[in-house]
C-alpha cells in the first residue's frame, strides 16, 4: 500500500470524543438564529464585553494573551467575557490541531503525484479562481488514485456543470459518468463539454507544433545512431561503397539512392524517375520513422528488377488495407474519445443501483466535488456497498441540508429511509448525537476567509432581517415570541435584500412576501425600526464572528463523523481526511478519501 501511515479508528474516536465534549458547551453559540437576535436580546444574553472587543480580537487578534494559565472564558454569569480565551479554544478544537488529517504532501508523494504538474488544459481560461483551484487539485489526486487502482472509469456524484467530470475526462483520458439530479444541470454540462472539446482541438493544433520541434530533435538523433549503426555492420562485412556524409539534420545524402518503403511511399511516388523518390523519401520523417530502417536504407542495386515489380504490386494492396484499417481505428478512436464524458440525470440514493444507471459499470472511482447535504453521506455509503467501486474521494458542502436522525425537531420525521446524512458512524450514533440546524449553517462560515480579511459577512441583510423580525413580532404576532410565528413565513423571506432600495422597500417586500398587510404601517413607523436599532448593528457583527470561529469545530464533527464511518467498513483498506484545497480559495476544502481491500 504507497499511501501514508493509515489513522487508527480509536483515534478518531477519542477525537469526536474530544469535539462533542466541547460542543455540548458550545454549541449553544451556533445554534442561535440571526433573525431572533434582537426580538431575544442575544447580546446581553451571552455576553458581557463590547462589541468593538470582540471584533478587533477575532479579525485582528487584539483579545490580549490566550494562553494564561487558568484562563476562563465564561464569567460567573456564564457569559463570554475573554474573546482572546475563546478564540484559542475554538483552534484547539479545530480540525488542524486535532492530529487526524494525512498531510496532502504525504499523499502526494506517495501517490507518485506531482502537485506542480504542467497541464496542457488551461482551466483559468474557462473557470473562475475557485473552480479552476478545486478542479485541478481534485483531479490529479482522482487521476494518482486511478494509475495505482488501474481504473478508467470514474463515477462523478452531484456532478453539477461538469467542470471536473469534463476536466477529468479531457486532460487525463479517464471515461467519466457525472451523475446530476437536475436536468438543466446536466443539458448545461453537455453545451459545456461539447465547447470545451473545440477549445481542446484548437489548443492541441496549437501546441503540435512545439511538440514536434521536440520529437523531430530526438527522431534526428535516432537516425544517425540508426545509420552508424548500418555503417558499422557494412563495414565489419567490407561492403562500404562510396563514402556517406549525413547533415546536421541526420539526412543520408549519397548512401541512399532509390530505398523501398513498405510504409511510408504513396502510390503515386512510384511512378517517379529514381532520382525524384529518392529526393522525396529522403526529405520525409515518415521514412526516418519507419520500423524497416535497414530495409529501407538499403540501394535498389541489391534488388532485381523483376523483384521490383512484384514488391510494389505487393505493397499497393497491402498499404491499401492498412490504411482502411487506420482509419476505421482512428473513427472508432474518435467516437470513444467524444464520448469519455457521458452526463446523465438521475437522483441518487443510498440505495441506488449504479447498474440502472450505467450498463458497462466496470471497477471504478467514485467522486464529488463539494456533493451537497445528504449525498455527501450516501457517496460514501454507495461506495461501501458496491463492489464494483475501488476508491471513493469525496468533498462535502451545505451542511445545513444534512438530515439529522436525532435532531429535536419537526423536521426530524421526514422520512429518509435509514439514510440520515449525520450521523453516519455507528460510534456517533451510538451517543445519538446532534448539532441542530443553525450549527450546521453556523459549520459552513467560512473562517479562514473572514478572519483573514479576504471575505465578509452579510451583516446589512442580517441586519435587515433581525430588525424586520421586531417588526413581525411587535405587529403580527400579537406581542408573542418570534419562535411562534408560523415556521412557514418566517423560512420564506428569501433574498430580497439586493432587490431592495431602503430598509422600507425590503419591509414593504418582504411582508408581502409572508401574506402580511403592512398598508397600516407608515414608511417613517417602519423607518423608525431601522433607526433605532442601527446603533447596536455592531452586536449582530459581533456576535456572528463568535459563530464564524465555531464553525471549523462543528465542520470537524461531521468530517471526522465521516472518516469513522469509513475505518468501520471490514472492506476498507485505507481511508483519509486531507485538506485538498487553499481554504482561502476554496473554504470546504477537506476531501474523505477510502480506498478498498
Amino acid at each position: 500500500m504507497p499511501f501514508p501511515c493509515d489513522v487508527r479508528l480509536d483515534l478518531v474516536k477519542s477525537k469526536i470524543k474530544r469535539l462533542t465534549d466541547f460542543l455540548d458547551v458550545y454549541l449553544k453559540i451556533a445554534n442561535v438564529h440571526t433573525v431572533d437576535f434582537y426580538t431575544s436580546d442575544i447580546w446581553t444574553e451571552f455576553v458581557s464585553v463590547p462589541p468593538e472587543t470582540v471584533i478587533s480580537g477575532v479579525l485582528h487578534q487584539q483579545g490580549g494573551s490566550s494562553r494564561e494559565k487558568g484562563s476562563s472564558v465564561w464569567d460567573q454569569s456564564q457569559k463570554i467575557n475573554n474573546v482572546a480565551a475563546y478564540l484559542q479554544i475554538t483552534r484547539d478544537h479545530s480540525l488542524p490541531n486535532l492530529g487526524v488529517c494525512t498531510p496532502l504532501d504525504n499523499l502526494w508523494q506517495g501517490l507518485g503525484g506531482d502537485k506542480h504538474k504542467e497541464t496542457y488544459l488551461k482551466t483559468s481560461l474557462f473557470m473562475n479562481t475557485k473552480k479552476s483551484h478545486e478542479v485541478e487539485v481534485m483531479s490529479e489526486i482522482v487521476a494518482c488514485f486511478a494509475r495505482y487502482s488501474n481504473i478508467q472509469q470514474v463515477i462523478d456524484i452531484g456532478s453539477g456543470k461538469g467542470y471536473l467530470s469534463s476536466y477529468l475526462s479531457m486532460q487525463y483520458g479517464l471515461n467519466v459518468y457525472g451523475i446530476d439530479s437536475s436536468t438543466t444541470n446536466t443539458i448545461g454540462a453537455n453545451e459545456r463539454n461539447r465547447k470545451l472539446e473545440r477549445y481542446w482541438k484548437i489548443y492541441q493544433r496549437q501546441i503540435k507544433p512545439l511538440n514536434q520541434d521536440s520529437e523531430s530533435k530526438q527522431r534526428n538523433e535516432n537516425q544517425i545512431h540508426n545509420v552508424k549503426d548500418f555503417t558499422k555492420i557494412k563495414e565489419q562485412n567490407g561492403s562500404i561503397g562510396e563514402p556517406h556524409k549525413l547533415t546536421q539534420s541526420g539526412y543520408v545524402q549519397s548512401l541512399v539512392q532509390t530505398p523501398v518503403s513498405n510504409t511510408s511511399i504513396d502510390s503515386g511516388i512510384y511512378k517517379k524517375n529514381n532520382v525524384e523518390m529518392s529526393a522525396e523519401i529522403v526529405g520525409s520523417d515518415k521514412f526516418y520513422g519507419s520500423d524497416h530502417t535497414f530495409l529501407e536504407l538499403l540501394s535498389t542495386d541489391a534488388l532485381d528488377a523483376s523483384s521490383q515489380v512484384r514488391q510494389r504490386k505487393h505493397l499497393d494492396e497491402k498499404e491499401k488495407e492498412r490504411r482502411k484499417t487506420a482509419s476505421l481505428e482512428a473513427k472508432a478512436k474518435r467516437i470513444k474519445e467524444a464520448n469519455l464524458y457521458s452526463p446523465i440525470t438521475q437522483h441518487v440514493t443510498s440505495t441506488t443501483e449504479l447498474h440502472d444507471i450505467i450498463s458497462d459499470i466496470k471497477d471504478s472511482m467514485m467522486v464529488g466535488l463539494h456533493t451537497c447535504g445528504d449525498l455527501a453521506s450516501n457517496t460514501l455509503r454507495i461506495f461501501v456497498d458496491k463492489p464494483e467501486l475501488k476508491v471513493v474521494c469525496s468533498v462535502g458542502c451545505c451542511y445545513h441540508l444534512l438530515s439529522e436522525e436525532f435532531e429535536l425537531s419537526e423536521n426530524s420525521q421526514e422520512c429518509c429511509q435509514g439514510s440520515w446524512g449525520f450521523p453516519v458512524s455507528q460510534y456517533l450514533r451510538s451517543t445519538a448525537w446532534h448539532c441542530g440546524r443553525n450549527a450546521r449553517m453556523s459549520a459552513c462560515l467560512p473562517f479562514e476567509r473572514v478572519t483573514f480579511g479576504h471575505g465578509q459577512l452579510p451583516s446589512k441583510s442580517l441586519f435587515y432581517r433581525a430588525v424586520l423580525q421586531v417588526i413581525i413580532k411587535e405587529h403580527f404576532g400579537s406581542g408573542k415570541p418570534s419562535y411562534t410565528v408560523p415556521q412557514t413565513k418566517v423560512k420564506h423571506v428569501g433574498k430580497i435584500y439586493l432587490k431592495s432600495a431602503s430598509f422600507v422597500d425590503y419591509t414593504r417586500k418582504a411582508t408581502e412576501k409572508l401574506g402580511m398587510d403592512s398598508s397600516k404601517m407608515s414608511d417613517s413607523l417602519i423607518q423608525g425600526y431601522y433607526d433605532r436599532y442601527m446603533p447596536r448593528m455592531k452586536e449582530l457583527e459581533a456576535f456572528n464572528l463568535l459563530k464564524v470561529a465555531l464553525a471549523p469545530c462543528i465542520e470537524g464533527l461531521i468530517l471526522l463523523d465521516r472518516l469513522c464511518y469509513l475505518k468501520e467498513q471490514e472492506n476498507v483498506e485505507w481511508s483519509a481526511l486531507v485538506q485538498l484545497f487553499d481554504p482561502l480559495k476554496s473554504p470546504r476544502c477537506y476531501a474523505v478519501i477510502g480506498v478498498k481491500k
